[in-house]
């Protein structure tokens, strides 16, 4: 493995993605809603500039700082990793939280300036409905099934395409829209175009998330049983090391 970047550039990169990563969802959303009234054709837009928006980020700065670009994420690889010493600790994880939640709410104003809107307007669009929570605790708990069940199987080099794929399918499957993420959401509070949320809903949205990556972690623990051995194969590396690719199939190969 490669030495791993100091801690304050892993956290930037986390900013600097998370950034990067609103700014595609909010500005793919004003482009979509400026071209066509028809609903359909705004979410399908959106999602699609989401997913190639995402795989792009996730292969680009994974190695840098394992590519959370999400404190559910976050918290979740802490958490599996806390006793065996192999997941992020403590003060990484005080330095990536703010850096993810800052760089969501940057890259929503950089979004809106891009398009000529008013840099800073709180968002109108009420999301407050039990169904649009229960949707974030579904979108999440999969979210955090894949990217963890993907560690434990051997297969994180499929992490770019595969966690891509999934938030453009659950765009579609989720009443949501698949938000999955807590400093997205803060951060799409900040925007009054199609993609953003009222501050009024973010707190229910919040919560369900923090269930949802608890219910992912039960789903892996049931799929995939023990914990990944530290310097096994991560898609979340504690320290934003490049991992050492694993021997391939070629049905493996042919997948990546």
């Amino acid at each position: 493995m490669s030495a791993p970047a100091p801690l304050v550039r892993r956290a930037t990169v986390e900013g600097l993605g998370t950034a990067a990563l609103v700014a595609v969802v909010v500005g793919s959303g004003i482009q979509a809603t400026e071209l066509t009234r028809d609903v359909g054709t705004q979410l399908l837009a959106n999602s699609l500039a989401t997913v190639f928006g995402l795989g792009v980020l996730i292969a680009f700065l994974g190695p840098v700082s394992g590519a959370h670009f999400n404190p559910a994420v976050t918290l979740a690889a802490w958490f599996t990793g806390r006793r065996a010493g192999d997941g992020p600790s403590l003060r990484e994880v005080a330095a990536y939280l703010p850096a993810q939640v800052a760089g969501a709410i940057g890259g929503a104003v950089l979004a809106d300036a891009m398009f000529g809107k008013p840099l800073v307007a709180f968002s109108t669009h009420e999301r407050w409905a039990g169904h649009l929570w229960l949707a974030e605790v579904v979108a999440t708990a999969g979210l955090v099934w894949l990217v963890f069940g993907l560690a434990r199987a051997g297969r994180a080099h499929l992490a770019p395409p595969l966690v891509a794929s999934y938030i453009g399918a659950a765009y579609w499957f989720t009443s949501s829209t698949s938000f999955a993420n807590p400093a997205v959401t803060i951060g799409r509070a900040f925007t009054d175009t199609f993609a953003g949320i009222a501050p009024t809903s973010v707190l229910p949205f919040l919560t369900a998330q923090l269930l949802g990556a608890a219910a992912g972690l039960g789903l892996v623990a049931v799929c995939f049983g023990r914990a990944a051995a530290a310097g096994e194969d991560e898609v979340v590396p504690r320290t934003g090391q490049q991992p050492v690719a694993p021997a391939r199939s070629p049905e493996e190969s042919a997948l990546a």
